[in-house]
């Protein structure tokens, strides 16, 4: 039996997915004929464990984050129209994955329900058809969509301040690495160089060597 699309008893507000880059699509908007029930958002980070001898359980130290990812269960429906999903909808959507030639790349695109979401590209789309006419025309889709946030490196370095001289923190030396380097890291002035070998009892600044920790002291 169908069922009318317009009994699913949605609210006034509907979901959609907006092509955001590259603009001038002739319809960007996909229209999402039922409302998630739910979405997940899942951000997650990277940190090493210092092994030093003797402690139990050895400190960490923040390496990266990861992209923040936004999985949810959609819904695509033409049982009103009868319409083929596929061509109406799903089609479209598949080619949300598809290199744009003008950026040479997927497009971004935004998750917006009452204000937006979340922005990002497709990471993976699964499509499974749950709805036929009588001759076997798909007219409901679910879709398993994930999309993994797209932010510029500006917005980054604009939202994520580098360094922070009033907290204490260790620092695990890296080839190439030298006090003044990570003292400009740690405290955006290389000049506190003095400050990390005084702590960490360095008579010869230029003798580093790739792993050891260093106690970087806060300023005061």
């Amino acid at each position: 039996m169908l069922i009318p699309s317009n009994s699913a008893g949605q609210g006034a507000g509907k979901a959609i997915l907006e092509i955001l880059v590259p603009s001038g699509d002739e319809d960007p908007i996909i229209p999402l004929h039922f409302n998630p029930t739910e979405y997940q958002v899942q951000k997650s980070n990277t940190f090493a464990e210092i092994a030093i001898p003797g402690l139990e359980t050895p400190p960490i130290q923040y390496i990266r984050g990861a992209s923040e990812k936004l999985t949810a269960e959609l819904m695509v429906d033409t049982s009103d129209t009868l319409d083929d999903v596929r061509k109406r909808y799903t089609n479209k959507l598949r080619n949300l994955m598809n290199i744009k030639s003008e950026t040479h790349a997927p497009p971004i695109v935004g998750l917006t329900w009452d204000g937006e979401i979340f922005r990002g590209v497709v990471e993976s789309l699964n499509i499974t058809y749950v709805l036929f006419t009588p001759e076997g025309v798909p007219i409901r889709a679910k879709l398993n969509l994930v999309l993994k946030e797209y932010r510029t490196v500006e917005e980054q370095v604009a939202d994520s301040p580098k360094f922070s001289p009033d907290v204490e923190k260790i620092h695990v030396v890296r080839r190439g690495d030298t006090l003044a380097s990570i003292a400009a890291l740690a405290y955006n002035d290389v000049t506190q160089w003095r400050e990390i070998a005084h702590n960490n009892d360095i008579e010869d600044p230029r003798n580093l060597q790739p792993g050891q920790v260093l106690n970087l002291p806060r300023l005061r």
